[in-house]
C-alpha cells in the first residue's frame, strides 16, 4: 500500500502542467467562441464549422504522431538512451509528410461541406477560416511530434510555458483581428484563424528554441546526429500511430461533426452547440491530461517488463480520473449560468446551451474511464482494438445513434429530439465505451502481469 501514494503523486506530477497546457489552448478556443459570439451569430456558427473539420483532421494526423510517446517511453523504461533521438527524427519526417495532404485538404473541403445544408454566408465564413488555419497546419504536426517525445521523457512544465505563452498572445491578436482594433481592418471569425495560424508558428519556434539551449536533450542528439527518413521506423511508428489517429478522429467527429449535422437546424442550434461541446471538450481536459501521464508510466514499466507496475499505474489513473473529473462536472453544472452568459448575449442561444448542459454532466464519470484505460492500452502499444471500440461506440452508438434520435426519435414513445438526441447518445456511447475498456485493460494487464503475450 505504501507505493499507491508514491504512484499517485508521479502521476499528478506528469499531469498537472500538461493540463495548464491543454486547458491553456483550450482557452484559446473558448476566447475565439467567445469573441466571436459577440461579434455575430453567423460569424461563431462559421467558426464553429470551420473549427470543427478542423479540429477533425489535426486529431486525426496528431493522432498518428502519438505513437512517438509510446516509443519513446519504452525506450526510457529499456534504458536504451541511444534509440530516443533517431524515433523521435523518424517523427518529425512523418509529420512533414502528414501535413502535405492535411493542408491540401482544408483548402478544398468541398465534399465534407457538401454532407450539411447550411446557408451561404455561414459556409463561406467556414471556407475562409479553413483555407486561413492550414498555413499553420505544419508546425502544428511538428510541434505535437515535440510534444509527444516530451511527454514521454516525463519533462512536461515546457509544454505548459509554450502554451501559456502562445495564449497570452492569441487572446489580445483575435480580439483586434475579429473587431478591427489596433489599425487591423474588422475580419470577423477569420480572425481567429489568422491568429491561430501565426500561433502555431510561434509554438514550434519555441520549442525548437528550448531544444537547442537546453543541456537535457544532449544525449538525444536530435540535430547533431540527424538521419533521413528510414521506411522501418516509419512503418512502425504509422503501424501504431494509424489506429491512435483514427481513434482520435473518430472521439472528435463524434462531436464535431454533430454541427454539420444540425446546420440545418440554424446558426443558433449551431452556436448552442458549439458553446456546450466547449464545455464538454474543457472538462476533457482533466482526464485526458491524467490519461497521458498514465501513458507514460505504463509504457515506461512496460519498457522495464515490469507487469505489475505497469497494472498499478493504469489502476491509480483510473481512479484518479473518475474521482477529479466528477468533482468538476458537478462544479460546472452549478455555475452553469453565469458560464454561459459569458459565452454569449444571445438568449435563444443561451436558452438552448443550457438545456443541454446537463448531458456532459451525466458522463464524464464513463468519459474519464474510457479515456485513461485507452491511452494505458498505449502505453502497450495495443491500439489497434481500442480503434475498433472507440470505433463501435462512438460512431455507431454516439452519432449514428444520436442522428436518429435527433431527426427521428424512437416512434410515439420518443419524439425527433432535436440537437439534444446526439447528446443523449453521447452519453450512451460513453458508458459503453468505459465498460469495453475497462474490461480489455483488465485483461492485457492480467496477462502482462503474469508475463503472459497481450492480445493486439
Amino acid at each position: 500500500m505504501s507505493a499507491q501514494p508514491s504512484l499517485s503523486r508521479r502521476i499528478l506530477d506528469l499531469a498537472w502542467p500538461v493540463l495548464v497546457a491543454q486547458l491553456s489552448s483550450m482557452t484559446q478556443m473558448v476566447s475565439d467562441t467567445v469573441l466571436t459570439g459577440h461579434y455575430g451569430t453567423t460569424d461563431l456558427a462559421a467558426v464553429a464549422v470551420g473549427s470543427g473539420i478542423y479540429i477533425s483532421i489535426v486529431m486525426l494526423m496528431v493522432g498518428i504522431l502519438q505513437a512517438v510517446a509510446p516509443t519513446v517511453a519504452h525506450h526510457v523504461g529499456a534504458g536504451r538512451t541511444e534509440a530516443i533521438g533517431p524515433s523521435v527524427q523518424q517523427g518529425f519526417w512523418l509529420a512533414l509528410a502528414l501535413a502535405i495532404p492535411a493542408v491540401l485538404f482544408l483548402r478544398r473541403p468541398d465534399w465534407l461541406m457538401q454532407l450539411s445544408e447550411m446557408s451561404p454566408e455561414v459556409e463561406g465564413g467556414a471556407r475562409d477560416y479553413l483555407s486561413t488555419i492550414a498555413w499553420g497546419l505544419p508546425a502544428v504536426l511538428l510541434y505535437r511530434t515535440f510534444y509527444a517525445f516530451t511527454n514521454a521523457l516525463g519533462r512536461t512544465r515546457v509544454l505548459m510555458v509554450i502554451s501559456l505563452t502562445t495564449t497570452a498572445v492569441h487572446i489580445p491578436l483575435s480580439w483586434a483581428l475579429i473587431n478591427g482594433h489596433l489599425g487591423f481592418a474588422p475580419l470577423g471569425g477569420m480572425g481567429c484563424a489568422v491568429s491561430s495560424a501565426i500561433i502555431c508558428w510561434l509554438a514550434l519556434s519555441c520549442a525548437l528554441v528550448h531544444v537547442l539551449r537546453n543541456p537535457a536533450y544532449a544525449p538525444y542528439h536530435l540535430f547533431s546526429h540527424w538521419q533521413p527518413p528510414r521506411a522501418g521506423p516509419i512503418g512502425e511508428l504509422l503501424r501504431l500511430g494509424i489506429p491512435m489517429g483514427f481513434s482520435s478522429f473518430v472521439e472528435i467527429t463524434a462531436f464535431t461533426l454533430i454541427a454539420l449535422l444540425v446546420a440545418k437546424l440554424g446558426a443558433t442550434v449551431v452556436a448552442g452547440h458549439r458553446i456546450v461541446g466547449n464545455l464538454s471538450a474543457l472538462i476533457y481536459m482533466l482526464p485526458l491530461a491524467l490519461a497521458i501521464a498514465t501513458l507514460v508510466l505504463v509504457g515506461q514499466a512496460v519498457g522495464a517488463r515490469d507487469g505489475i507496475g505497469a497494472r498499478h499505474a493504469a489502476k491509480t489513473g483510473i481512479l484518479l480520473a473518475t474521482g477529479l473529473s466528477t468533482l468538476v462536472s458537478i462544479a460546472m453544472w452549478l455555475a452553469s449560468d453565469a458560464i454561459l452568459a459569458a459565452y454569449t448575449s444571445d438568449p435563444a442561444v443561451r436558452k438552448l446551451a443550457g438545456s443541454l448542459v446537463i448531458y456532459i454532466c451525466l458522463y464524464q464519470f464513463f468519459d474519464a474511464i474510457q479515456t485513461v484505460a485507452a491511452h494505458a492500452l498505449r502505453g502497450y502499444k495495443i491500439t489497434f482494438g481500442p480503434m475498433l471500440v472507440h470505433t463501435l461506440c462512438f460512431w455507431g452508438i454516439g452519432l449514428a445513434g444520436g442522428y436518429w434520435l435527433a431527426f427521428y426519435g424512437l416512434g410515439a414513445a420518443l419524439p425527433p429530439q432535436g440537437v439534444a438526441g446526439f447528446w443523449q447518445a453521447s452519453v450512451l456511447s460513453n458508458v459503453a465505451a468505459a465498460v469495453l475498456f475497462g474490461g480489455y485493460l483488465h485483461i492485457v494487464s492480467s496477462n502482462a502481469k503474469h508475463g503472459a503475450p497481450a492480445p493486439a
